[in-house]
């Protein structure tokens, strides 16, 4: 149902991140990212061992049916030795976090952590980011956390039956050409193609490159299918029982 087309900044975009015929290709990318409360948390968590050895409640919202959700799982999976084939690590991480009563059910909603009730929450580092510039900078930080997340993104695709496919091929042109990625991070989005100059007005609404040094693709997604089909029964019978 998809036809291919490559833009003229093919080249330019990780093989990861693209179908070699050009059937689909990110735009942008999104990480899993910690966003904390300045007025509630003393020392912003940086790494998910932080987390496991800090006192504040930790928010990931619906584990099981959420992709930001599941995929926060999967970052803990990468940062504890796991991947998309093996999600085990991870679960053991959120189990004792919850053993220890910091594993907190409140939705990381932007109505509630601008409320103020969430402490730290697990999510993608282009809705933290913009959390943080709506409700304050000196109230929240954000930090990818440094002992591994995992990184994804969106992706466009052309319909092989479109009635002008030559203009949803030209909107693929625009989105990969560098006023198109300037526009995604403007919105707080990673652009794909890491040698787009941005304005310094855009690149300060995002966080330095430096913090991304330690994030990880997903190379096997009919394994990540499969490890998050069986995600919501193992988070409810190893984590959730352990909720206080």
């Amino acid at each position: 149902v998809t036809q291919p087309y490559k833009p003229s900044t093919w080249s330019e975009i990780p093989e990861w991140a693209k179908d070699k015929e050009g059937h689909w290709a990110l735009a942008y990318t999104g990480s899993i990212a910690f966003i904390s409360n300045n007025n509630l948390v003393e020392n912003p968590p940086k790494s998910w061992s932080d987390l496991l050895n800090g006192d504040y409640k930790v928010s990931l919202g619906d584990v099981g049916s959420a992709a930001q959700a599941n995929n926060a799982v999967l970052a803990a999976a990468f940062a504890n030795g796991g991947d998309e084939t093996n999600l085990q690590p991870a679960i053991e991480f959120f189990a004792k976090l919850a053993q220890k009563g910091n594993l907190s059910l409140t939705d990381p909603s932007a109505a509630n952590i601008e409320k103020g009730e969430v402490e730290v929450a697990v999510l993608w580092d282009f809705n933290a980011l913009n959390n943080r510039d709506k409700f304050g900078r000196d109230r929240f930080s954000v930090n990818i956390p440094q002992d591994g997340s995992v990184i994804s993104g969106y992706t466009t695709i052309i319909n092989k039956f479109a009635k002008n496919p030559n203009a949803a091929k030209l909107a693929r042109e625009f989105i990969f050409s560098d006023k198109g990625q300037v526009n995604l991070a403007a919105g707080y989005a990673r652009p794909i193609r890491t040698n787009v100059e941005l304005p310094q007005a855009v690149q300060d609404k995002l966080l330095p490159n430096e913090q991304y040094q330690n994030v990880h693709p997903v190379k096997d997604f009919a394994a990540w299918e499969k490890s998050a089909r069986k995600l919501p029964r193992q988070w409810q019978e190893n984590v959730l029982i352990h909720v206080k």
